[in-house]
């Protein structure tokens, strides 16, 4: 019955067109008033208890980073030197937006600002290559959510502290994840494009790389000082979020100077504005959490799934179903945040690592980012491109099923994960 009136208080408030933070207020109100212990004052201060949290303070200043680098430049660097590099091979704009994901991931830590990007810079270059415009923007979509699995991913961050893992470790774990997701994507776009015949850029000199590499390598640089300084322990995710943030402050500003003084109040603003989403759905979310716990939902569905409980690869099957499901639904903050605390009993209970769990919990989440009919990522590379939502999601159908596909080899083959992710922490 508890479960019951979870499900249907969040699913019957989401329906009536209620935005998902305030749903998740929504249901936890519900619950109170099933368990007879409804009070504003509970209410209200576990909304704010839910915020107050200090390495929740990574998500704004990740958020402010990846603004000022789409504003100040680095990001069209790195789509350049990756145009550079791959742009005269058969294919050569696939690739080229391939890799320019996965490096522009290991700076924004944000699926839809890269989609963003990625449209604005290489959609309509595609297009004028002859290139199929549906095929072009699910190859976009579906290499943007390649950020929330490889760091700084904002993703880890709301996860570690709703579940209470190490982010260090969850960032060390998502960066081979993410190469994995990259080398399919390449793969699969090898196969869909082998017989097509697209206009090719002139091969470029190995001055104009040069010269790209070096107008670069500032851009370049800030994954390195985030992962090394997370390694060796110079300072903690959140920190790693405030030297991101004044890192690409200073390059766009002195460096590039792309980014003019009178331009910070609208990147600021941009930031702010997506920084109090996140955290006002964390927030929300905190009371849904806290009254999982009471309302001991998560051992209902421990005995539901006991059966599994022996058999770590059955249960992580099991649980990756769900939340493809749920994916379809739900964006990534709020999926993460309403089965974290219903889904790490289970893990737990059946032995499974939880930096694992989290990886593989992060890939799913990042896919639902373009599964529809919700796909967040599917409506920005489509308002971005100009292009309808059935075109986008007719071309990321192969792309998706390869992600999918990636991910549950990693279920059966753990090690895919863990054994890079030792190396790394």
């Amino acid at each position: 019955m508890t479960i019951a009136i979870f499900l249907g208080s969040l699913i019957g408030a989401m329906a009536l067109g209620i935005p998902i933070a305030f749903a998740l207020l929504v249901c936890g109100a519900a619950l109170m008033w099933h368990l007879d212990m409804f009070d504003a004052q509970i209410l209200a201060e576990n909304v704010i208890h839910g915020a107050d949290s200090y390495p929740l303070l990574a998500v704004p200043f990740f958020l402010l980073a990846g603004e000022v680098m789409n504003a100040g430049g680095l990001s069209r660097r790195i789509v350049n030197l990756a145009l550079i590099a791959f742009g005269h091979v058969r294919g050569g704009l696939g690739y080229v937006t391939i890799f320019a994901a996965l490096l522009l991931a290991a700076l924004s830590g944000s699926a839809v600002a890269d989609a963003a990007a990625l449209s604005a810079l290489l959609l309509p270059m595609m297009a004028a290559a002859g290139y199929d415009k549906a095929r072009s923007a699910g190859l976009i979509a579906s290499a943007s959510i390649i950020a929330p699995v490889v760091p700084p991913s904002i993703g880890y961050v709301v996860f570690g502290v709703a579940a209470n893992v190490s982010i260090s470790r969850l960032f060390m774990a998502g960066i081979v994840p993410g190469i994995m997701l990259a080398a399919t994507l390449c793969a699969t776009w090898w196969w869909i494009s082998r017989n097509e015949t697209f206009a090719r850029p002139p091969r470029r000199s190995l001055r104009d790389l040069l010269t790209a590499i070096r107008e670069a390598t500032w851009a370049l640089v800030l994954p390195v000082i985030i992962i090394v300084g997370l390694k060796m322990g110079v300072f903690t995710p959140t920190e790693a979020g405030v030297v991101a943030a004044v890192y690409a402050l200073l390059i766009s500003t002195l460096v590039y100077r792309e980014l003019k003084i009178a331009d910070l109040y609208g990147v600021f603003a941009r930031a702010v504005q997506t920084s109090a989403i996140v955290m006002f759905l964390v927030a929300a979310a905190a009371v849904s959490a806290w009254l999982i716990t009471v309302a001991n939902i998560p051992g209902e569905v421990v005995v539901l799934l006991e059966p599994l409980i022996d058999s770590p690869t059955l249960m992580m099957m099991a649980i990756m179903v769900l939340v493809m499901i749920v994916g379809t639904a739900l964006d990534l903050t709020p999926s993460i945040l309403i089965l974290t605390p219903v889904l790490m009993p289970l893990v737990k209970a059946a032995g499974i690592d939880p930096v694992y769990f989290g990886v593989l919990f992060m890939i799913n989440n990042a896919i639902g980012l373009i599964t529809p009919p919700v796909g967040v990522v599917l409506n920005t590379v489509a308002g971005v491109g100009k292009i309808s939502m059935d075109a986008v999601t007719k071309g990321v159908i192969p792309f998706m099923a390869a992600e999918f596909a990636v991910m549950f080899v990693m279920v059966v083959f753990p090690d895919l994960v863990m054994i890079p992710a030792r190396w790394f922490y």
